[in-house]
C-alpha cells in the first residue's frame, strides 16, 4: 500500500540523445564561440535582387535559431566588411572552447573561398574553427524548389511520383542544377539534383556553371531526352556567380536562368546547424559529472536518520 503523505521520488531530466535529440543543441554553459559567416565575393557584389546584403540578412536569419550568439559576417573579397576585419578581436574569456566558429556561405565546396578563408585565419591569427559550406545539405533541394517556384518555372506544391508541370508552356520540363566551386561543387550538386527531381517528378541533372562546354553537355542531354523547356537553377547564394555570362549562355544554349539562392531562412538554419555540429564534435556535448547534477529529493534519497 502506498504510503500518501510522502512524495514520489523527483526523477531528474533527460539529456535527449541519438537520432531524436536537437541536432542544433549544445550544452551552452561551455561558452558560445562567436559565428563568424564567410561571404563570397565583395560587400557590393554580395546583395539580393533588391540591394539588400545578403551578410546582413543571413545573420538575421541565423539570429533566429541561435540568439544566444555573437555573430558576425565577413566578404572574401574586396576592401569593405572584410572577413579579416571580423575576425579580428575575437573573446576567447570564460569557457569557450575556441575564439569563433567560421561558417562558409557557399553551398558546395568552392576552392577560391576556401583560400581566402584561410589566407584571413592565418593573417588574423584567430582561434577558430572552420565547417563545412552549406550543402550537400537536403534543405537545398527545398530552396531551390522555392526559387524555381517564385520564377514560376514549377509549381510550389510537393507531390511524388507524379510530374508537377502544368499545361501551361511556361513552366519547365527539365531543371540543370549549376554548381561553382570546382569538382567537389558539382558532386554536392548532384545530391541537391536528385532530392529536387524527387520533388517535381521531372529529370534534374546537375552541372559545372564555371564550365561552359559541362553546360551545353548537359543541356544538350535534356533536349535528347525530349526536354522543351530546360531551366538552370543555380544552386548558389549569388556573388559566386558570373551573371551576366551565364545569361548569355543560357540563351544561346536555349535555356532559362532561374534566380540564385540568395539570402534564406532554411539556409540560416543550416549555418546553425554546422556551428552546433562543430561545437558537438569537440566535445562540447558531454552529459554533466555528478557532481554538476543537481541534489535528488524525495523518500528514496532522504539520508538516514
Amino acid at each position: 500500500m502506498r504510503n500518501s503523505d510522502r512524495l514520489p521520488p523527483r526523477e531528474l531530466p533527460k539529456r535527449r540523445s541519438g537520432r531524436h535529440r536537437n541536432p542544433l543543441s549544445f550544452d551552452n554553459w561551455f561558452g558560445t564561440p562567436t559565428l563568424v559567416m564567410a561571404v563570397p565575393g565583395t560587400a557590393d557584389q554580395a546583395r539580393d535582387a533588391d540591394g539588400g546584403s545578403i551578410g546582413a540578412r543571413m545573420a538575421d536569419l541565423v539570429r533566429a535559431y541561435r540568439p544566444e550568439v555573437t555573430i558576425r559576417y565577413g566578404h572574401t573579397e574586396g576592401d569593405g566588411q572584410t572577413l579579416t576585419e571580423a575576425l579580428t578581436d575575437l573573446d576567447e574569456g570564460g569557457e569557450r572552447p575556441l575564439g569563433g566558429i567560421v561558417v562558409p556561405l557557399v553551398t558546395a565546396p568552392h576552392e577560391g573561398v576556401a583560400r581566402s578563408i584561410s589566407a584571413a585565419v592565418g593573417a588574423t591569427g584567430a582561434n577558430v574553427r572552420i565547417t563545412e559550406g552549406l550543402g550537400p545539405h537536403p534543405m537545398l533541394a527545398e530552396v531551390l524548389h522555392l526559387r524555381l517556384a517564385e520564377a514560376g518555372y514549377v509549381r510550389a506544391d510537393r507531390m511524388r511520383l507524379i510530374s508537377v508541370v502544368a499545361r501551361d508552356t511556361t513552366m519547365a520540363d527539365g531543371v540543370v542544377v549549376g554548381a561553382v566551386g570546382g569538382e567537389g561543387a558539382v558532386g554536392a550538386a548532384g545530391v541537391s539534383a536528385v532530392l529536387l527531381a524527387a520533388r517535381l517528378g521531372l529529370t534534374v541533372l546537375p552541372t559545372d556553371l564555371d564550365s561552359e562546354a559541362a553546360l551545353e553537355q548537359t543541356v544538350g542531354q535534356l533536349r535528347r531526352g525530349g526536354c522543351q523547356r530546360p531551366v538552370i537553377a543555380p544552386s548558389a547564394l549569388g556573388p559566386e556567380l558570373r551573371r551576366a555570362e551565364l545569361t548569355a549562355l543560357a540563351e544561346r544554349f536555349g535555356a532559362r536562368l532561374g534566380t540564385p539562392l540568395g539570402a534564406d531562412s532554411l539556409l540560416g538554419k543550416i549555418a546553425a546547424l554546422r556551428y552546433a555540429e562543430v561545437l558537438n564534435s569537440l566535445g562540447v556535448e558531454q552529459p554533466p559529472t555528478i557532481d554538476e547534477l543537481p541534489a535528488p529529493v524525495g523518500s528514496r534519497h532522504r539520508p538516514e536518520s
